[in-house]
């Protein structure tokens, strides 16, 4: 007898039945793990061919470095974080100069590292390299709260920071005599500070972008500062109040009772951030502080970067100020990293500038006590 003929409704009755679904997906299962096999195979004999380019592999991230590493000091002002640049093959039993970098805000260590490129200098003088980094619990924009003098927010800070720079002395190859600290706006105000309240300790101070001690005690007068107006302040490195917590074992002397370390500042003609005019007066200030004169004001410039008007104040033979005006500069590291904020390469190199400015501080000290 001859079956009837299958209908399509009949076809699709079979295809329902619950053996012939188990089947169908039985087949695609193995029809997938048979294609995947073979497309495994398939490349194992291409990587195998002999008349194949060899696949690239990705670079890995580079290893920590052991001249770059990280710490944490705890001072008056609680705990910050910390880099350091030692420069390879230096050995335990020398003593290098050390040089400390105050970021700006809106920055931090490792990118202030990047973009003032100081680690290249330090590896080629070799001098070591503190990049102390501002907590964002401290202040939401990375800034420094050199400023903060009334509260004695700044000074605790500034504890904070020569606990950092107590602590790499103590584990670090370093000189304690030659010793030299550089910031960048509010890093600049900060890095002055420390270098009013402590003389005796630093040889050179470079502010680049910032505002001297003693202009502002506050925000408010430290934004009128910024915009090159005056308020009210106290004296110029005037004695600054001990920080709430300080005991008078750790509290330190006055700017008056010891001579400044020499002072470089570098700032932008076309700062619209930080007046232009705080650069003058924090050179003026210190210069007066020392008795020092104005030499003749000479123009520096090197193929199409920014010109530089530079102007020494000298006092007894060796230079206690030194200004720097770069024509067209905004607020931004002079001669910095491109792709970096806050950083200009136009300018003229602000970091080889330090270093040489710190040097000469450093020979002029040790011809003094030879002498």
């Amino acid at each position: 007898m001859v079956p009837p003929p299958l209908t399509t409704d009949m076809a699709r009755r079979i295809r329902k039945t619950p053996g012939t679904r188990w089947l169908q997906r039985s087949f695609d299962t193995l029809a997938r793990s048979t294609l995947r096999a073979g497309t495994q195979a398939v490349k194992q004999a291409l990587r195998a061919s002999p008349l194949l380019p060899k696949p690239k592999r990705r670079p890995r991230a580079p290893a920590p470095s052991p001249q770059w590493t990280t710490g944490i000091a705890v001072g008056p002002g609680g705990s910050r974080h910390y880099r350091l640049y030692r420069p390879p093959g230096v050995r335990r039993d020398e003593r290098r100069p050390l040089l400390v970098m105050l970021h700006g805000c809106g920055q931090d260590a490792a990118g202030f590292a990047a973009s003032t490129r100081m680690n290249r200098i330090a590896a080629r003088e070799r001098f070591l390299v503190l990049y102390p980094e501002q907590d964002r619990l401290a202040n939401a924009h990375g800034c420094w709260n050199w400023f903060e003098t009334r509260s004695g927010r700044a000074q605790a800070e500034a504890g904070v920071i020569e606990a950092a720079i107590d602590r790499v002395v103590r584990s670090q190859p370093v000189d304690p005599q030659r010793i030299a600290i550089a910031g960048l706006s509010a890093g600049a105000g900060m890095a002055a500070l420390l270098a009013a309240r402590r003389p005796q300790r630093f040889r050179a101070v470079a502010m680049h972008s910032g505002i001297g001690p003693g202009v502002a005690h506050s925000s408010a007068s430290a934004l009128s500062a910024m915009h090159g107006r005056r308020t009210a302040t106290a004296p110029a490195m005037a004695q600054l109040q001990t920080p709430p917590g300080t005991s008078a074992s750790t509290a330190r002397l006055p700017a008056s009772r010891a001579r400044l370390p020499a002072l470089l500042v570098i700032h932008g003609s076309a700062d619209r951030v930080v007046a232009p005019g705080n650069g003058v007066e924090a050179v003026q200030r210190w210069a007066a502080r020392a008795g020092a004169r104005a030499t003749a004001t000479r123009t520096v410039q090197r193929g199409a970067r920014h010109a530089a008007e530079i102007t020494d104040h000298r006092a007894g033979g060796r230079v206690v100020a030194t200004l720097c005006e770069v024509q067209g500069l905004g607020h931004a590291w002079s001669g910095g990293a491109a792709g970096h904020s806050y950083s200009d390469p136009r300018g003229p190199d602000a970091s080889r500038m330090i270093w040489a400015f710190a040097a000469r501080a450093f020979a002029q000290a040790e011809a003094e006590v030879e002498a």
